[in-house]
């Protein structure tokens, strides 16, 4: 049917890449803080469910302007900061309720003076930027418990923090690149005044990874540059190499075009699912055109030539690109939205490959076929090898893989290597393991920036909240707010937590103020009257107006797996021992709340995430070749991939989290390419009668030569973007290039060996190189009208 309309599935392709290359036009590029967090979880729900009662612990930006000569107190230097945060104030999607500076209204100080209770803004009445009026500011801000918070401990810098909406005014969704260069302008023409000024929070990471993707795509153009160079150095065939390339680009252009289509925009997590999709359409493509070279050159036509391979590679390459397509739709029972939509963007492009790669290409090859001087050359390559005085050293080698001794030594290997990938693999940690942002570079400005922060306000960027469930007007209660006292006083013990605020705490300050400032009533008195009186003073940010809801902060020295985790087991063992029908202890706000529970979610879905990945690509390959034995010869050596790719994360340092997780999937179902287009071929010359050194021999030359071809092209080309200034690209490129070049080695070197010992074959007599040539060209006849 398809080659029959040759001329029709051409036309209808070429409207299709029309449309969707149009709407790839409208593509947008942009992220949201909503769908970087798994919205299922009982944390996640609980800090949603009471997201408008609580004050700073949502998605924000912090922005720190320092005064590189003295401290804040200075009128030029206050002058500076009131127009820095007016101009913030007005900028779209900022939530300007709940907007906090030294020129907010928001920002209070309380203190014991001769006449009692007292208080205001920090920003006397009647300031003039006086030295009357200076030293009036600094004893507000000694008094407002912002220093470490809003106020540097060293008084040279203050915060403005930025809380942000996920929708502007006018309903449009947040647009990090665009909320990022205004913040990147503020910055230049405010340090031009004398200023520094430092940013940090989701936003700003968005938007220069945004900003990065500029750079990301020249990496992306430096790895096709180097595919298209390999391929043409193998065929020395213009036309075939532009035409393996312009079909994998047209399954990029069409997934492209598909997402604003159907709704969705590009993320930077999901920015390399384009050049996937182009890695494994060059796989593909590329085995269809060697076939078509190689039938070419035995004297074939053409149009039978395209027929024919059309026919040889479809099964396997279908079900390579279901396993693909599984590898991907996999990601999609992970609970974290950007996921699941990098999950749907590349499954859209995997759907695509389908078309223009395993049919589209045959027929476009079947009009244009191969230059005369490639199809010879092929001929020449091919007669060579099957001399079996000539055999190429390498063909050679790798066909002792099919004989006893030299298969026992690759299973040896291969299971040495898997013990002490699995044992390195136990010390894979889960989320970040690095302060700042560790999808950009350490030296990068933003992780400057958070180093700035950390070094100036301690552990105030950290911050982890659990909410206290109280009945409406009791959160003043004594038995509940002493409980809260108990807990802080624990927190405060445990390694990574490094202060506490809380209703209970003040209570103890007020006290001792009220004292004389004695420490000796540092004390938490069963007061109710004293602590009605405290509470209705009590800045909201520690409990809601319908005094309903309290806030514990708990500020951190970072965002590691293990300080999150510490902190997270004790609170839950809190809870359960303290949560009564009327108080519970609820986790968690804030931006290392909302971390923990990614982190949660992550390491519950990864395991059992490997594990369906692994289920449907046993299942698609047993459908295919219908025998046990060799569904475990294709993938026993994708699992070896899997655990060593896992030690290697080790050793680099990286962790298991929401950008690295979908590259320990797609491992596998990429992976499985290889196996199959080698397996597939070795199994048609065994069921032909062949020895397995002939099968094996036949398959390489047939299929084998391409899938080292593009295991090679591919890990070199994603390897140069170590270079890149955007680390996740740089981690990315280490990752893939790993998994492409160990899945081809599995498929060329473990393969045959697991295939000796398991398929029925395995124990027949070898036959000397010399005397198999016969063999060997039967067996490449019978792979290529198979």
């Amino acid at each position: 049917m398809l080659f029959n309309n040759r001329l029709v599935v051409v036309l209808v392709c070429a409207l299709v890449t029309a449309v969707l290359g149009w709407q790839a036009t409208r593509l947008e590029l942009n992220a949201s803080f909503e769908k970087t967090i798994p919205t299922g979880h009982p944390y996640i729900q609980n800090y949603l469910s009471h997201e408008a009662e609580l004050t700073g612990l949502g998605n924000s930006v912090r922005i720190a302007v320092a005064q590189p000569s003295g401290t804040i107190y200075d009128r030029q230097y206050l002058e500076t900061l009131r127009k820095i945060s007016d101009e913030v104030f007005l900028m779209p999607g900022v939530n300007r309720l709940q907007m906090k500076s030294l020129w907010t209204s928001s920002t209070r100080w309380t203190g014991v003076t001769e006449e009692g209770l007292e208080g205001g803004p920090v920003i006397p009445d009647g300031y003039d930027g006086s030295q009357e009026s200076l030293r009036a500011l600094e004893a507000n801000v000694e008094r407002s418990g912002e220093v470490g918070r809003l106020v540097a401990l060293d008084a040279r810098s203050t915060v403005i923090y930025v809380p942000l909406m996920a929708k502007t005014p006018d309903g449009q969704a947040l647009n990090y690149a665009q909320l990022s260069d205004s913040l990147e302008s503020l910055r230049t023409r405010y340090e031009a005044q004398g200023v520094r000024i430092h940013i940090t929070g989701f936003a700003k990471i968005v938007g220069d990874l945004i900003d990065g993707v500029r750079v990301m795509l020249v990496f992306f153009a430096i790895a096709l540059a180097i595919a298209t160079a390999m391929v043409y150095w193998y065929t020395r065939c213009v036309r075939s190499t532009l035409l393996v390339v312009l079909a994998s680009l047209v399954a990029a252009v069409w997934q492209l075009g598909l997402l604003p289509t159907l709704g969705y925009a590009l993320d930077p997590y999901s920015i390399l699912v384009p050049f996937l999709v182009f890695a494994i359409g060059m796989s593909h493509g590329a085995q269809k055109m060697n076939g078509i070279m190689q039938d070419i050159g035995r004297g074939m036509n053409k149009l039978v030539a395209a027929r024919f391979t059309f026919r040889r590679l479809f099964l396997a390459g279908l079900t390579a690109l279901l396993a693909d397509a599984v590898g991907f739709a996999v990601l999609l029972m992970i609970d974290i939205q950007v996921i699941r939509e990098l999950a749907i963007a590349a499954s859209l492009g995997v759907a695509m490959l389908v078309v223009t790669n395993l049919i589209l290409l045959p027929i476009l090859l079947s009009y244009t076929g191969v230059s005369a001087s490639a199809a010879r050359r092929s001929l020449r390559a091919e007669q060579m090898d099957l001399d079996g005085h000539n055999k190429h050293p390498l063909w050679r080698a790798l066909d002792m893989f099919t004989q006893r001794r030299w298969a026992g030594v690759a299973v040896a290997i291969a299971l040495l290597l898997t013990v002490v990938g699995v044992a390195t693999s136990f010390k894979l940690k889960i989320g970040d393991l690095d302060p700042g942002a560790p999808e950009l570079r350490e030296d990068s400005r933003y992780n400057r920036d958070v180093a700035f922060m950390n070094a100036a306000y301690g552990a105030a960027t950290d911050v982890m909240a659990v909410m206290v469930k109280t009945p409406e007007g009791q959160c003043a209660d004594y038995e509940t707010l002493n409980k809260i006292d108990a807990l802080e006083w624990e927190l405060r013990k445990i390694d990574g937590v490094e202060g506490t605020n809380t209703l209970s705490l003040l209570n103890r300050q007020v006290l001792v103020g009220l004292s004389e400032g004695n420490p000796k009533w540092y004390e938490f008195l069963p007061n109710q009257q004293m602590l009605n009186t405290v509470t209705a003073g009590a800045p909201r940010g520690l409990y809601n107006e319908a005094c309903s809801l309290l806030t514990v902060y708990a500020y951190l020295k970072d965002h590691k797996a293990e300080t999150l985790d510490r902190v997270v087991r004790h609170v839950e063992a809190f809870a359960r021992e303290n949560d009564t029908q009327d108080v519970r202890f609820m986790l968690a706000a804030g931006s290392a709340g909302i971390e923990a529970a990614t982190n949660i979610v992550v390491k519950d879905a990864w395991r059992v995430m490997l594990f369906v990945v692994y289920g449907a690509v046993v299942m698609l390959c047993f459908v295919t070749f219908r025998s046990w034995r060799a569904v475990l010869v294709a993938v026993l050596p994708l699992v070896v991939t899997s655990v060593l790719a896992e030690a290697l994360m080790v050793v680099l340092g990286m962790g298991v989290k929401v950008a690295t997780l979908p590259v320990i999937a797609l491992g596998v179902g990429i992976g499985v390419d290889y196996a199959l287009y080698i397996l597939s071929v070795t199994l048609a010359n065994l069921r032909a009668g062949k020895s397995l050194s002939d099968a094996y021999y036949g398959a390489l030359l047939f299929t084998g030569k391409v899938v080292m071809l593009t295991g090679f092209t591919l890990a070199v080309g994603v390897v140069t973007w170590v270079a890149s200034p955007i680390k996740f690209q740089a981690d990315m490129g280490l990752l893939l290039a790993f998994m492409f070049l160990w899945n081809m080695l599995g498929a060329l070197v473990l393969l045959p060996a697991l295939a000796y010992w398991l398929l029925p074959v395995g124990a027949q007599a070898e036959v000397p190189a010399t005397q198999g040539t016969s063999d060997r060209k039967e067996a490449v006849s019978t792979a290529a009208s198979t």
